[in-house]
């Protein structure tokens, strides 16, 4: 079926959707919610299939099997779509640069989401890459970052997340930026610093850097994450950037946290909400804002 390319958007958009945690074996509603919605955009934060094999036929075959879904369909051809991965879409839950079988799982992750063999991510290790929306004076850019190409062991004295080549990558793109807007996609979350499931926080190093570059540019910023099967807004107030930095995490487009404990977070604003969903970003005169 035709799909409308991420190079047809020729202008900012006004509505960018974003979800995570899309088990291929399930029904996918929410997908059709997110185009009645009528975004401009929309990001897969992670864990886009739940692939979890060795076997590089049977990955394919799960690709294969959200592609032939009629809502996935309906979504390629109304909405551009942008994504990175977690580790069940990566191929091992929990995996790093330790996974021998990374660069496969990495092409069939560019070619399911066709990404024109043009693109830049196709000529570098890993699945990172960035993408300007929008004219000089009012532009936007999606940076999407890989967590799981490079990611050392935790137990490391100094454990890397991002790697050398990516991090450097990523300074030069938030250095020479002329976005009025940077929107980073995580498939994990970034500001959490107190739960036991993987986070940014169990990458001290690598999270400080981050954190140290996106105040430095000065420059709004929005991130995304997924991984959790919960929704939930982190709020980042004391820190030495200009602008208080905000972390949107929706997770859950087939199957979510529904008995989900509750856990201590103090960066967390609002609620949290367990149930299936998407997020979506509106702009606004004044900027952008979550919308419904």
């Amino acid at each position: 079926p035709a799909i409308k390319a991420v190079a047809d958007i020729q202008y900012l958009p006004s509505k960018i959707a974003f979800g995570s945690c899309s088990n291929q074996n399930k029904p996918q509603p929410i997908l059709d919610t997110v185009v009645a919605k009528n975004p401009d955009l929309f990001i897969y934060l992670g864990d886009n299939i739940y692939g979890d094999t060795e076997d590089m036929e049977v990955l394919a075959q799960k690709y294969r099997k959200l592609e032939n879904k009629k809502e996935f369909q309906n979504l390629r051809a109304n909405t551009a779509v942008l994504s990175t991965w977690d580790d069940h879409d990566y191929g091992r839950n929990n995996a790093g640069a330790e996974y021998e079988l990374k660069e496969v799982t990495r092409d069939l992750a560019l070619s399911f989401m066709e990404v024109p063999i043009g693109d830049p991510r196709w000529q570098r290790e890993g699945l990172y890459g960035a993408y300007d929306f929008g004219t000089n004076g009012k532009m936007t850019k999606v940076i999407l970052l890989d967590n799981r190409y490079f990611a050392s062991g935790k137990k490391t004295d100094n454990p890397e997340l991002l790697g050398q080549e990516q991090l450097a990558w990523l300074e030069t793109t938030l250095r020479e930026s002329e976005a009025d807007l940077h929107i980073l996609v995580s498939g994990i979350q970034i500001i959490s610093e107190e739960h036991r499931w993987e986070k940014w926080a169990d990458y001290p190093k690598t999270r400080a850097c981050l954190l140290r570059e996106i105040a430095e540019t000065q420059t709004p910023t929005i991130l995304l994450s997924g991984d959790r099967h919960i929704h939930e807004i982190s709020i980042l107030q004391d820190w030495p950037g200009k602008f208080p930095l905000p972390e949107i995490t929706s997770s859950g487009l087939t199957h979510s946290w529904d008995e989900f404990p509750g856990e201590t977070h103090r960066h967390r604003e609002g609620a949290v909400f367990t149930g299936l969903g998407d997020g979506r970003l509106c702009s606004t005169a004044a900027g952008s804002m979550l919308c419904s």
